[in-house]
């Protein structure tokens, strides 16, 4: 899943090497036709190969969405899911589904997209010599166990729940009642692939072949991905430029001032720094917009320093030591909201959000905030070293900040510093690598608009993005019974059952809402974020 490390970031190249590439150059050229010029826009490499099932973050996730179509497709402006290749999904039991998909789509290589297009991918993603990081996706299928065993060797080499009917047709067998799974399908890990995927991997990976409105042309680690609009491209949401280069920057402060140099079109992350400066430097051609955004703290559950009992109240303590409101202000400046729940706004009552579900743990109140650290046997080692990386423009000031809340809460100077590492990269190595001594930054981007995707890939025992490895077997059992809802407002009062399990353990410590922001040149016009805070490429016109 994208969140963890789907949040926002930036990483990548120098500034002297971003200029070496010759930026002014892309910037200016034109793809010609009726589809307009090329537009640059910032953007950092991608943490893996661009293969569907195997990109969890931002930055791929943003070209996934440029040159993959799957069976839904997320509304740019509601969230809401719609059919896009699906012609159909039907199910009688909320279990067992046909899946119809729509005739005349291909892929850019001239490859028709099948059924059998969607059933190899999936199975090529759920196995588990393969690697993938969104393997955990396919886990509801039946016979995940067999290809994706918890320990030991698979012992099949497909999910025994897809089955190929005929050529536009497939069915799947879930492993549990699971009503929200046809609105699952918009996520990239539920793409297609060509064959040209698995008879010769090793050239797909160099350059990705999609069936979505734009192609490859190349990309230059560290440098730049130039992605050209297809003009075979069979959908209806058509690409209305030439194409878009995807620059490189290690600091969006460098992106900022790039963009009003006239040396780049887009920046989709805005900088704490120039939050002052931004209305009065784009007036209208700056986004600030709600998305589908929760920044928190997570915890490191396999040192057992802060897995031992009692240690929910020293998280708890430490939540309350945050003045979110005070932060958000000063540092944020309208694009963060203090969390009140483990959610997001955008989801809406009806969807999931309940404001205020955290309760008093998420309140500013340093007298109780001593007093349960204290109860909870104090912090462990003394000094609580907040991770985090470094290349975005923003992380250190909040981290600083949050630190200083915790230090005058707590009277002590030194109780919080914060640890930064150099790269988003090295960043994650070392949370994928269970080196983690203390919190880290976390951050949650949705996948897909359902509640479900705020809590179960994060907190369930074993699930793709529980980076800390917390556990709880009542939490665990009550997502359970909330998917296995078939009735939409009894499976979101499930999981927000769930959810005060994750409050009573402070599982992570919820900081703020992030609202999606950018800001871009006078050459563009139709721009606009999605609900996941991604650009609509697609849409934006240039000149």
């Amino acid at each position: 899943m994208r969140g963890i490390t789907r949040f926002r970031w930036v990483a990548g190249a120098t500034a002297m090497a971003l200029t070496a590439t010759g930026c002014g150059v892309i910037f200016g050229s034109t793809g010609g036709g009726n589809g307009g010029a090329v537009l640059s826009s910032s953007w950092g490499d991608p943490q893996n190969p661009l293969e569907p099932a195997n990109t969890n973050e931002v930055q791929g996730g943003k070209v996934l969405d440029m040159i993959f179509r799957g069976l839904k497709k997320y509304d740019p402006r509601t969230g809401r899911a719609q059919d896009w290749l699906a012609r159909s999904i039907e199910t009688e039991d909320s279990r067992n589904f046909t899946v119809r998909i729509k005739k005349g789509w291909t892929f850019s290589d001239g490859e028709k997209v099948t059924a059998r297009s969607f059933v190899d991918a999936w199975n090529y993603g759920a196995s588990l010599r393969n690697n993938q990081k969104n393997a955990y996706f396919f886990g509801y299928i039946d016979g995940y166990d067999k290809v994706h065993p918890d320990s030991g060797t698979q012992s099949a080499d497909t999910l025994s729940g897809l089955k190929v009917v005929d050529d536009h047709t497939f069915t799947v067998k879930l492993n549990q009642t699971f009503s929200g799974f046809p609105d699952t399908l918009g996520y990239a890990a539920f793409a297609p692939l060509p064959r040209a995927f698995f008879t010769d991997h090793a050239a797909w990976v160099k350059k990705p072949v999609g069936n979505g409105p734009y192609t490859i042309e190349s990309y230059t680690r560290g440098s730049q991905m130039y992605l050209r609009k297809w003009d075979g491209y069979p959908g209806p949401d058509r690409a209305r430029n030439a194409g878009v280069t995807l620059m490189v920057y290690t600091d969006s402060n460098t992106a900022y001032t790039d963009l009003l140099a006239g040396n780049l079109d887009l920046v989709d992350d805005i900088p704490a720094a120039q939050l002052k400066n931004v209305e009065g430097d784009l007036g209208d051609r700056y986004i600030n917009t709600p998305a589908g955004i929760i920044q928190t703290l997570a915890f490191p559950y396999y040192d057992k320093a802060w897995n031992r009992p009692g240690s929910e109240k020293v998280r708890t303590g430490l939540s309350m030591a945050i003045n979110r409101r005070q932060i958000t202000d000063t540092i944020f400046r309208g694009t963060r909201t203090p969390a009140t729940d483990w959610t997001s706004p955008v989801l809406g009552p009806g969807g999931g959000f309940k404001a205020g579900l955290c309760g008093s743990a998420c309140d500013y109140d340093p007298v109780r905030a001593k007093q349960l650290i204290k109860e909870g046997g104090g912090i462990p080692g003394g000094q609580v070293k907040i991770t985090y990386n470094a290349d975005s423009g923003s992380h250190r000031q909040w981290v600083d900040a949050v630190c200083n809340s915790i230090n005058n809460a707590l009277g002590n100077d030194r109780a919080c510093v914060g640890n930064p590492v150099g790269t988003f990269a090295d960043f994650r190595n070392q949370i994928g690598q269970h080196k983690m001594t203390g919190p880290f930054r976390a951050g949650w981007q949705m996948d897909y608009p359902l509640i479900q995707n705020f809590l179960q890939p994060l907190y369930y025992t074993g699930a793709s993005s529980n980076d800390g490895k917390w556990s709880d077997a009542e939490f665990d059992r009550l997502v359970d019974l909330a998917n296995a809802e078939t009735d939409t407002a009894r499976s979101v009062a499930g999981f927000q059952k769930a959810e005060k399990v994750v409050r009573d353990n402070m599982a992570a410590i919820p900081l703020w809402y992030q609202n999606g922001s950018a800001g871009y040149s006078a050459r563009l016009s139709h721009v606009a974020l999605n609900p996941f805070s991604v650009p609509v490429y697609n849409e934006i016109k240039v000149g």
